[in-house]
C-alpha cells in the first residue's frame, strides 16, 4: 500500500497539531506518512510531550517546525489545520489534494493551575485521538 502524506497545521506547533501528529502516527501505521508545521512555531509545550506519554507515545523526537520547510517543497494528500487562526492564514497547498478544518481548544490557553493545564491538555489530547480515530474509519 502507497502510504498517504498528512500535514497538521496550526499557529505555533507546540500543543495541537504536535499531538495530531503523534497520535496519526500511532494509529494510522503504514497508511500515512504524517508530518506537521506552525505558521508561527514556537517550541513543542513540555506538557504535549508529557500526555502523549501517558498513553504510550514517545513525542520526545518531535520538534516545531515552520510552514516553510513543507511549503513547495512536499506533495500532501491531506492538509489538515487544528486551529481557526491556520485555517484563515493557511497559504495555498500547490498539489495538497484534500484540505480539511478540525477545530480544536487551543490547551496552552488555558490560565490556572499546572492541574488546570493538565487537564486541558490531557482533554484536547483525548479530543483529537477521537477525531483521528474517526477519520481513520471513515477513510477505511
Amino acid at each position: 500500500m502507497i502510504s498517504q502524506r498528512v500535514l497538521f497545521l496550526c499557529t505555533g506547533n507546540s500543543a495541537r497539531s504536535q499531538m495530531a501528529e503523534a497520535l496519526l502516527r500511532a494509529h494510522g501505521g503504514a497508511r500515512f506518512e504524517v508530518y506537521s508545521a506552525g505558521i508561527e512555531p514556537s517550541e513543542i509545550n513540555p506538557l504535549t510531550v508529557r500526555v502523549l506519554g501517558e498513553v504510550g507515545i514517545d513525542a520526545s523526537g518531535q520538534w516545531a517546525k515552520p510552514l516553510g520547510f513543507f511549503l513547495g517543497k512536499m506533495h500532501f494528500d491531506y492538509v489538515i489545520t487544528v486551529c481557526s487562526n491556520a485555517e484563515e492564514r493557511c497559504p495555498i497547498f500547490p498539489g495538497a489534494a484534500i484540505r480539511l478544518h478540525w477545530p480544536f481548544e487551543d490547551p496552552a490557553a488555558v490560565l490556572g493551575s499546572d492541574a488546570d493545564k493538565l487537564a486541558k491538555f490531557r482533554a484536547v489530547r483525548d479530543e483529537i485521538e477521537a477525531r483521528i480515530k474517526e477519520w481513520l474509519w471513515s477513510t477505511e
